[in-house]
């Protein structure tokens, strides 16, 4: 599956000389829809040879529900690890995941910083029994190359820009491009450690760093899930001119930062810069 492309008419990129591109993943699936699929796409057949997925996400988690459509349509078992405690009624997307099929479980957010630790694995295997694990937010070595997809079908572009959450898709965005081409993940949470996460999953896809790549770190608007009323105003303002609504938590901060990025100047005149809208 692969996702359309069109130019954005936008004031802001043409007075800097820049022409301005969206990738819309977000319309690849409807259930499945922009980087969730290309995350899980490699990692199914390992899911369906387990039987059962377990994986890790909050209350509103967009992974979550990716994750519990795909073992409906692909036919295997679903977990889903909550952040924090349970709440009834379900929320609109915990709802969904359940509709589909997805086995709900809660985890108290101390022992959740610690859901990766052999522990807390262990624990989760005596509960549920034979499973296979996916990280939260679904980024892992399979899904770093199903996002190096995404760079292989990007060849007219000079910059990709993608939002970064756990790094995965960057990673593998950067990784698909090609040698003249340069990557910029936009971070959704604070803390200055995104790089160092891309680069790890990198390393566990092809055993090094690939790909002309960095993150900008400075378009969180207060951390993950954070906004302020410039980002609101900016969601608004992006809606009238295009006609098109970005989500807070991803999409808005990277379209924040492109245009920031080029009214500083950091784009080349003349450049060709493409946005992904992950979905």
């Amino acid at each position: 599956m692969t996702s359309p492309v069109v130019e954005l008419a936008d004031d802001r990129a043409a007075r800097r000389g820049l022409r301005l591109f969206l990738k819309r993943d977000d319309l690849i699936h409807p259930e499945l829809p922009g980087n969730k699929w290309r995350k899980l796409k490699h990692n199914i057949a390992p899911a369906r040879e387990h039987g059962t997925l377990l994986t890790f996400g909050g209350a509103h988690s967009n992974h979550i529900r990716a994750t519990a459509a795909a073992g409906k349509i692909f036919g295997f078992a679903t977990i889903g690890v909550i952040r924090g405690e349970e709440h009834a009624p379900l929320n609109d997307s915990l709802a969904y995941a359940e509709r589909m099929g997805m086995r709900l479980t809660y985890m108290d957010r101390t022992t959740y910083r610690r859901k990766h630790e052999p522990d807390v694995v262990g624990a989760l295997r005596e509960r549920w029994g034979g499973f296979y694990l996916l990280p939260e937010g679904g980024s892992n070595a399979l899904a770093v190359k199903g996002c190096a997809e995404l760079g292989a079908e990007v060849p007219g572009f000079d910059v990709v820009c993608c939002p970064c959450g756990t790094g995965g898709t960057l990673a593998g965005l950067a990784a698909g491009l090609a040698p003249h081409q340069r990557a910029v993940g936009f971070s959704v949470l604070k803390g200055g450690f995104m790089e160092g996460e891309v680069e790890r999953l990198q390393r566990e896809a092809y055993g090094e760093r690939r790909g002309t790549w960095r993150v900008e770190d400075g378009f969180h608007f207060g951390g993950y899930a954070r906004r302020t009323p410039g980002l609101d105003a900016f969601i608004d303002d992006f809606t009238g001119r295009h006609g098109i609504v970005l989500d807070r938590i991803y999409t808005a901060k990277m379209m924040s930062g492109v245009f920031a990025l080029a009214e500083r100047g950091a784009f080349p005149e003349g450049a060709r810069i493409l946005a992904v809208i992950t979905g």
